[in-house]
């Protein structure tokens, strides 16, 4: 049973304290998989009460990514496990590293644990289709040479979380509810720095006169709090979803390819990524003024023909994410930079309306099912789906996108849908092993937050990253689970000054809210505005330049003066906008950096240059010419650091780690996993 305790400050403030050996923070799918995980091998190799040394902490059961986000049929990418169909962990592991960017190591070990991952979630009841055979049938998404996705339904990370949940239910796991994750508590400096607790704002405590500090002494952190959505102003995260990327850089975590997040067509309220079969069935494109009037057929002007206009709405299904591969030439990518001028620079609303073919006009002729390439017209017709309206193709292909928009208020039978170019996804995130621990030791990082992914990656394979992250931290913790344990009595030694510091930051802020000149939301909606027009799909040079500026300016200012606060209580509000500042501040320091490294554009982004650019389209002017991507950087990773004593981040450069080669023989590696020394032998 975990007790509370409490340490003492220097104005003899009661901090509630509390001790597990493995805390995870974090409730989505990756996080509560590996707490199931940490239980399950604590129990097989016969530790009494495994309970009492794993425990959950998140600020809200189910408010993240996992349980509120998805798509048409959201995808888990896996290895192939159809029939007769060939595949290996290596050819996995290739095709993940195929962007660039991505450690050769981390990918195969994707590849090796992603039928082990993938079947637990089958085991643990997550509804993935399968045959009268008993095979689970896959699709081909982006970036995918094979037809490795597969699906249960709009909410397969829902279903995730929901099934895991149960388990952790079952296993009578604490879960701490209410707590914010603010700082990291750690030992040492340099390579010997170590974990050893965190500390928690309780929202539910935040009056009282400890302010709601919470502690939390643990051997093994485990941080799995998702991407920085709420970074953006125009974002498909769930509202609030912000991750922890400002406490772990300020604790000394290396972060890693920060530039390249991803980017897609979704809707704007409810917020819903819109791939999948939302584009297959060929709705109609148009925008409208604000007040909803003026309404165009904008994209019609930009494309020869209805034939490849109506195919590449098609092909944004498994071409969604925006792609500069995927521009030039009358692309499906033109149709998300087209959007994005009408919303962003042309001050106008888009909707997509599955009442309706898209019409004709500006030289376009009537839109016809006959008249596709082929295929778009093959897969429509295998689908059974060659109904006389994008609704009625919908209806046919996925009845249940049409319920996940019903449920929420929005009737696609009776109305368009308002959608925009949104942040969806970072690829980036911090720095882990082949164990995914950070480079702070019994520090892991797993989920989005550890950013194991390249410059592209399949759609989907977020979702295979989460689970073998959590696998693998789960296994590599267990093991060393109790080795140099801390006594309390040296915890509070090591401890207490830090928790102090952090007090004091929460009073600063408090004092300095009474007249502070800069609000809370409006510095958000700042901060917000600022990444969304200089880092997200459209990066300008000298944008981003000025972007990274601003926020470093901003950072400073926080940290002098504070923010306005309106109660008491939103001091915690305060120390997240600074989180936010802070880690917009790497983001731009990253895109800055790689700008000048001469990148290009790549992943899921341009980098514009008037006078020396591809010109995308010849009806868009110099403003929109960009540079290609420069593939001779696939081979390096451009990681963040936080100097704390300088005030700035540095940057530097590691080379991508090549997928391992190593043959093994049985007799060895059995001895080998007997002994325990796979767990040192990668690092």
């Amino acid at each position: 049973m975990v007790e509370e305790r409490h340490i003492h400050l220097k104005d003899r403030k009661r901090i509630p304290l509390y001790h597990i050996t493995t805390l995870i923070v974090g409730s989505g799918a990756a996080g509560l998989n590996c707490a199931e995980y940490v239980f399950r091998y604590l129990e097989e190799r016969g530790t009494a009460n495994p309970r009492d040394h794993v425990a959950i902490a998140t600020n809200f059961l189910g408010g993240g990514t996992s349980n509120n986000s998805g798509s048409d049929k959201q995808t888990y990418y896996r290895l192939n496990v159809l029939g007769g169909t060939a595949d290996c962990p290596l050819d996995f592991a290739k095709t993940l590293t195929a962007g660039g960017c991505m450690h050769g190591d981390l990918a195969l070990i994707e590849g090796e644990n992603s039928a082990r991952s993938f079947y637990h979630l089958v085991e643990n009841g997550v509804p993935f289709p399968h045959t009268p055979h008993g095979s689970f049938v896959g699709y081909k998404t982006d970036h995918d040479p094979r037809q490795r996705a597969t699906s249960a339904g709009p909410w397969t990370s829902r279903f995730m979380y929901q099934k895991s949940l149960v388990q952790i239910q079952r296993y009578g796991i604490k879960i701490f509810h209410h707590l914010e994750l603010i700082s990291i508590l750690t030992d040492g400096s340099g390579p010997k720095k170590k974990v050893i607790g965190a500390i928690f704002v309780d929202r539910s405590r935040r009056e009282e006169s400890h302010h709601g500090l919470t502690v939390i002494q643990c051997q093994n952190l485990v941080v799995a709090t998702g991407g920085p959505g709420d970074m953006y102003e125009i974002s498909v995260y769930p509202l609030g979803q912000m991750g922890s990327h400002g406490c772990l850089l300020e604790a000394g975590a290396v972060a890693h390819n920060l530039t390249e997040s991803q980017f897609g067509l979704a809707s704007v309220d409810p917020r819903w990524n819109v791939s999948g079969t939302y584009q297959q069935v060929i709705p109609r494109y148009f925008s409208t003024r604000p007040d909803g009037s003026d309404p165009q057929d904008f994209l019609n002007p930009y494309f020869p023909s209805m034939r490849l206009m109506a195919t590449d709405i098609f092909l944004k299904g498994y071409q969604w994410p925006f792609d500069p591969d995927k521009l030039t030439e009358y692309r499906s990518s033109l149709v998300d930079i087209l959007v994005h001028n009408e919303v962003f620079y042309r001050g106008r609303r888009v909707f997509m309306d599955f009442r309706e073919n898209p019409r004709s006009g500006s030289g376009l002729r009537e839109f016809s099912l006959e008249d596709l390439e082929p295929e778009a017209r093959n897969y429509l017709v295998n689908s059974g789906a060659l109904q006389d309206t994008p609704i009625r193709r919908l209806l046919k292909m996925n009845p249940l996108s049409i319920d996940l928009y019903t449920e929420r208020g929005r009737d696609l039978f009776a109305e368009p849908l308002e959608v925009s170019v949104c942040s969806q996804h970072n690829n980036g995130g911090f720095r882990v092993g082949p164990w995914w621990e950070s480079t702070i030791h019994n520090l892991f990082v797993i989920g989005e937050l550890a950013g194991t992914h390249g410059v592209k990656r399949p759609g989907g394979s977020a979702l295979n990253s989460g689970q073998v992250g959590a696998l693998r931290a789960a296994e590599y913790i267990v093991f060393h689970c109790f080795a140099d344990l801390l006594t309390e009595r040296q915890f509070r030694y090591l401890a207490k000054d830090q928790i102090q510091v952090v007090f004091e930051r929460i009073e600063r802020f408090l004092h300095q809210g009474e007249s502070a000149a800069l609000g809370l939301q409006e510095t958000k909606r700042e901060i917000q505005h600022r990444m969304t027009e200089h880092a997200s799909q459209i990066r300008r040079p000298d944008g981003v330049r000025q972007a990274l500026s601003d926020a470093t300016q901003m950072r400073k200012r926080i940290e002098q003066e504070g923010l306005r606060l309106e109660e008491k209580k939103d001091f915690l509000k305060a120390w997240q906008i600074y989180e936010m500042a802070l880690t917009s501040e790497a983001y731009l320091t990253a895109i800055d950096a790689m700008i000048a490294r001469g990148g290009g554009s790549r992943g899921s982004h341009l980098i514009t240059d008037e006078k020396e650019g591809i010109r995308p389209h010849p009806m868009l002017g110099d403003e929109w010419n960009f540079l290609p991507e420069n593939k001779d950087l696939r081979g390096e990773v451009l990681e963040v650091s936080w100097d704390g004593e300088a005030g700035q981040f540095v940057t530097s450069v590691t080379p991508v780690r090549a997928i391992p080669e190593e043959q093994y023989w049985f007799e060895n590696t059995w001895e080998a996993y007997r002994s325990g020394r796979i767990y040192g032998e990668l690092g």
